[in-house]
């Protein structure tokens, strides 16, 4: 894993990874997958006790699958029997004008359990606060074969054509070490060392100036231990709770179904460090009555934000996550985008060490993910210009002819406009990328949607799911099938004489496993007889009979040519 040189103590492993969030996590989690060791550095020596987003998307949840760790996931978060609805109210105890009635965690993976062959969602997304998401990452770190360096900076950092010298210094005590690494990658977040000694500056939109939504915003962490029981009631809990009247607006949302909540709120004076008296009369006022408040925390940030890296990576030091794209929360985009991130990277990066991979398989990662992340920013941005456009009228809180027409032409806003926030399956499983230089081109790919995903085999895309029997749990899915390389998926009802492709495999050291599949559901779905999935379960070919020459595909798809 790790070795020091006796002349002068430099430790070494194959890739350094800087920033020990969610991605950082995910990535060096991948690795391990792969058989590669990393090195995580992380300035602070736990994981983040501060409410982010609560939203892990199916794309997510998937890899979570692939890890191991989906199942245990889903046990985190809101109650399996809490309402994830999105309730819009003047205050509290007065009008709901709207609602976005979604599933619990039980009726989704009750619509999974009856769910038909071909459905490609087996893994629906699921509401649990990224505290508690990183937490658990944390924990499962300490378990795998990697080193940490939690509470420990990065001081200094330099490459040349070979490799990366890096000095770290714990922050306790000023404790040095010196790193040599193949790779490093930076995923510590928006203020990104990594990226600003890099001399990468973002492009995009960095605010955006809307009553709500736009601008500086504050994230309270708070404990409201009476709101639900007395003020909510059984019948009207959601997930997020939106209060709206003229000259107030506000977001609460649950992080545990019970007594402790996420609180957004536009900040009065970007420079004046949020008050805790005055969050406290703020969350009175909207609910309508007294009742206790504890603020445990803040964090201020800027919504409107769609900011995404100019490049994302200079030679022998590559980026992710937050440190190459910034979000608004608004569609929980952000987190979930970074995750895919270290899925495309991961693979690459091991291929490359491991000396599978050619001279261009890293030089893909940056043109297939970047525009990934400007549709996804650019997706956010403009739910919340949405957000920041409904209709408030002066009377809107009255008990009168002129408050109920108000409210119902908000409602009708919210039923019209605002339900896609909720409904992104297109941007959560619908990344595609199409004209890379690994993606064997075969057919028109779907158009694209951010509402609505269309499975497709075409290369490029994620590799269209299929439930292989009649189980529906863990282990029933294709994806649960697929290798930890490439996969040969074979679904024609003759199989093709495979030798020569593993031939091919075996001699460029590539992990190859193959799976046969006569299943007329998915052969239908999948338009060929075979398909090459990628190591990140992404279509790198298709076809009706393997090619004549199997080594130019793999060395293809696996950056030689």
């Amino acid at each position: 894993m790790q070795a020091a040189s006796a002349m002068n103590d430099t430790l070494s492993a194959p890739v350094g990874i800087v920033g020990g969030g969610p991605v950082g996590m995910m990535l060096a989690l991948f690795l391990e997958r792969h058989g590669v060791g990393a090195v995580l550095f992380n300035t602070e020596d736990h994981s983040r006790w501060h409410p982010k987003g609560s939203t892990h998307n199916s794309r997510s949840m998937e890899h979570y699958r692939r890890l191991g760790f989906s199942t245990e996931v889903r046990k985190l978060g809101l109650p399996p029997d809490h309402p994830t609805d999105v309730a819009y109210f003047t205050r509290y105890t007065g009008w709901e004008m709207a609602r976005i009635a979604l599933p619990t965690e039980s009726q989704r993976m009750a619509a999974v359990a009856a769910s038909p062959a071909t459905d490609q969602v087996p893994e629906p997304i699921h509401r649990a606060n990224q505290m508690y998401v990183e937490k658990f990452l944390f924990d499962r770190v300490a378990v795998a074969f990697l080193t940490r360096r939690y509470g420990w900076r990065v001081s200094d950092m330099r490459q040349d054509a070979d490799g990366v010298n890096v000095a770290a210094e714990r922050v306790g005590d000023g404790a040095r070490e010196d790193w040599r690494f193949q790779y490093l990658v930076g995923c510590d977040g928006g203020q990104s060392v990594i990226r600003r000694t890099l001399g990468i500056r973002y492009s995009g939109f960095d605010t955006l100036e809307q009553e709500f939504m736009g601008g500086r915003m504050i994230a309270t962490y708070l404990r409201l231990p009476t709101l639900l029981a007395e003020v909510i009631g059984r019948g009207r809990r959601a997930w997020q709770y939106v209060s709206i009247t003229p000259g107030r607006r506000m977001v609460l949302v649950s992080l545990d179904g019970k007594e402790e909540f996420l609180l957004f709120t536009r900040a009065p004076d970007p420079n004046v460090a949020p008050d805790d008296d005055a969050i406290r009369a703020h969350v009175r006022r909207a609910v309508g009555a007294d009742l206790p408040v504890e603020v445990l925390g803040h964090n201020p940030w800027t919504a409107g934000a769609a900011l995404v890296a100019e490049r994302f990576g200079q030679g022998r030091v590559l980026l992710a996550g937050d440190a190459v794209h910034l979000f608004t929360p608004t569609g929980g985009f952000g987190m979930n985008t970074g995750i895919d991130d270290a899925a495309n990277l991961a693979w690459k990066l091991a291929a490359t060490v491991q000396g599978w991979g050619g001279p261009h398989l890293l030089g893909t990662y940056e043109p297939e993910r970047r525009p990934i992340a400007v549709r996804n920013t650019t997706a956010a941005r403009t739910l919340a210009i949405t957000a920041g456009e409904m209709p408030v009228a002066a009377t809107i809180d009255d008990d009168s002819d002129a408050g109920a027409a108000a409210r119902r032409r908000f409602g009708e806003f919210i039923a019209s406009r605002l339900g896609e926030e909720f409904a992104s399956i297109g941007v959560q499983l619908g990344a595609r990328y199409d004209g890379s230089r690994i993606v064997a081109e075969d057919g028109a790919p779907p158009a694209a949607d951010p509402i609505v995903y269309r499975p497709s085999s075409v290369p490029g895309g994620r590799a269209p799911h299929v439930w292989l029997g009649r189980g529906r749990g863990i282990g029933d899915s294709l994806f649960d099938q697929l290798g930890r390389g490439f996969t040969l998926l074979c679904l024609g009802a003759r199989p093709p004489d495979t030798r020569a492709l593993a031939g091919a495999a075996a001699r460029r050291g590539i992990d190859l496993a193959v799976l046969h599949r006569a299943d007329a559901a998915a052969r239908a779905l999948y338009e060929r007889d075979v398909a090459l999935i990628r190591p990140d379960q992404h279509v790198a070919w298709r076809g009706n009979a393997l090619p004549d020459d199997c080594d130019r595909l793999l060395a293809r798809v696996t950056g030689y040519v």
